[in-house]
């Protein structure tokens, strides 16, 4: 499987209330995009300080390279990201080939 890893930072003056918009947009894709596997998301819990501002956590698991391609110019991903852009502080997306 190819899990698509998003951190996002958001920028000081985000509001809860917009977190939780964020949140729910993010986790709304799953049913408006076919080519999505499975979606799991969180916030982060380390007890290592070493999250460098980066809070929330999203993994995207796709079956192949051809639905994470499908995915990006998809309408509904990318009306996510005109929710969560003005938002974002810094963002990190990082794609891996899962291994067992």
């Amino acid at each position: 499987m190819l899990r698509h890893v998003v951190l996002f930072q958001f920028k000081p003056h985000t509001s809860e209330q917009d977190i939780r918009a964020i949140e729910d947009a993010f986790g709304a894709l799953p049913t408006q995009i076919e080519a999505i596997q499975d979606f799991e998301w969180g916030t982060d819990v380390s007890v290592e300080n070493k999250a460098r501002g980066f809070t929330h956590c999203f993994l995207v698991t796709f079956a192949n390279e051809a639905d994470r391609d499908a995915y990006l110019p998809h309408p509904a991903h990318q009306a996510f990201g005109g929710i969560v852009r003005p938002h974002l502080e810094n963002v990190l997306v990082f794609d891996f080939w899962s291994v067992t």
